[in-house]
């Protein structure tokens, strides 16, 4: 099919400029997918007709794969862009902790337990873990087969099978492929048994060499036999290594447009301590690991693994904002404080963070800032003393309680005057650092 052109594309789209594809207009987007910068299922209303027309046009210069099924499915690839102020990152890195064979019973279940409470809140956001890769160690195969069953049983996460031996995974898929996991790996020496039985089952099938020009011969000879979804694994022989071969699988497949290489990645954080684990970790989480698997378990560890990749995964374009509107923390009464804030996320979770530590009940006045925080609302003009007094009466704050008291961020302690003389409020000036509410609050305030 011949290249098509921004018109062409734009041509079989819906024309409504719904925004709903995260641009501006239909027109804008359809110049993003003819340069393969955007997927056309980024579209929530194309048609299959225009579908089927466009053809090659559709398909996004890295695949699209998907791990695990229902609500805990992880879809991983589909990246469009080398640098993320270039658009955004789609798909966060799929985090996966390792299980081994070796366990005893009491030792996986535990550890499994473990696994399943690195689920974390931050800024509103729930963030966690996403698959357990388990490895086979023993030569017993059937040692390994009741381990995935066993860990299949405890957790709802998906599955990374990391069994090169297809003799051994065979079994094993027979009683797992419904949980659709991802196999690993496929190599120069086991490639077409590796395949087959990802045709079979329908799974993922992850594919290593070292080499990328083998890595690409490999992709092409396992595509053949019917496999579309797979995973690069470049086989890192250390961290400056593996972030080399990661960043030339990304631009071979975005910038080339090399199908053969056009999938998402997987490495491997090692480390001689926990901290260099998580160190390298989150570089791969940087630059560009599609999943990451890693040994650590504690909180501490994966934690800032996490953090990372929320902060990495936004749209830098659109700021992270909540609803800008009254919020409650406790069960707050008539002698409350007021308080007001910006709606970006980060500002407002952590000031009602920090209430919520003062065990002081309190409302919180949330200004639509357009998602920026206090000061750079505030040189930017749209944190003013007039648009202050209109919200916080439009939301009501003041009715709530019995008193006229209004506190105001210490950073913007310059509009204290003005909000007072223009509202008729009494206004505090509170902390600069959201880290002094809790004292300021239980030391400072006072309803009379």
């Amino acid at each position: 099919m011949a290249k098509l052109t921004g018109i062409d594309i734009y041509k079989l789209l819906p024309k409504t400029n719904c925004g709903d594809c995260n641009f501006p207009t239909c027109m804008a987007f359809a110049m993003q997918v003819a340069t393969k910068k955007a997927a056309l299922d980024q579209c929530p209303h194309v048609s299959e007709e225009a579908q089927l027309a466009l053809g090659e046009a559709q398909a996004p210069p890295m695949r699209t794969v998907k791990i695990g099924t229902g609500e805990m499915e992880l879809v991983t690839g589909g990246e469009t862009v080398l640098f993320r102020h270039e658009e955004k990152f789609h798909h966060p890195t799929g985090i996966a902790i390792k299980v081994t064979d070796t366990l005893t019973s009491e030792e996986l279940d535990a550890r499994i337990a473990q696994i399943d409470r690195l689920r974390f809140v931050r800024v509103g956001e729930e963030i966690g873990v996403d698959l357990v890769a388990v490895e086979h160690q023993e030569a017993d195969a059937t040692r390994y087969a009741e381990t995935v069953k066993r860990v299949k049983e405890q957790t709802k996460l998906p599955l990374v099978l990391l069994c090169p031996d297809p003799n051994a995974l065979a079994p094993v898929l027979e009683a797992a492929a419904d949980g659709r996991p991802l196999i690993w790996a496929a190599t120069h020496d086991n490639w077409e048994e590796m395949a087959s039985l990802a045709v079979q089952h329908k799974v993922p099938l992850a594919v290593r060499a070292e080499n990328l020009e083998t890595l690409a011969e490999l992709t092409g000879k396992i595509k053949a036999k019917g496999v579309e979804d797979l995973v690069l694994d470049p086989a890192g022989t250390d961290l400056v290594d593996g972030l080399t071969k990661l960043s030339l699988l990304r631009r071979l497949a975005l910038e080339k447009v090399f199908r053969p290489l056009g999938y998402p990645t997987l490495a491997f954080a090692g480390g001689e301590s926990p901290q260099a684990e998580a160190a390298a970790a989150t570089a791969y989480i940087c630059r560009y690991g599609g999943i990451v698997v890693m040994n650590g378990v504690e909180s501490w560890e994966v934690l800032p693994l996490l953090t990372v990749r929320q902060n990495i995964y936004t749209d830098p374009q659109v700021p992270n904002a909540i609803e800008a509107k009254l919020y409650e923390t406790g069960n707050p009464g008539p002698d409350a404080p007021v308080l007001f804030t910006t709606n970006f996320a980060l500002t407002y979770f952590t000031v009602a963070g920090e209430v919520e530590n003062s065990k002081v009940a309190a409302y919180i006045s949330v200004i639509d800032t357009e998602g920026l925080g206090v000061l750079n609302a505030y040189a930017d003009d749209k944190l003013t003393a007039e648009k202050v007094i209109k919200t916080v009466k439009e939301q009501g704050a003041m009715e709530r309680v019995n008193h006229n008291k209004l506190i105001i961020p210490g950073l913007v302690a310059v509009l204290r005057m003005e909000i007072q003389e223009d509202s008729g409020w009494e206004v505090i000036v509170g902390p600069e650092d959201a880290a002094g509410i809790p004292r300021f609050l239980k030391t400072e305030w006072s309803p009379n």
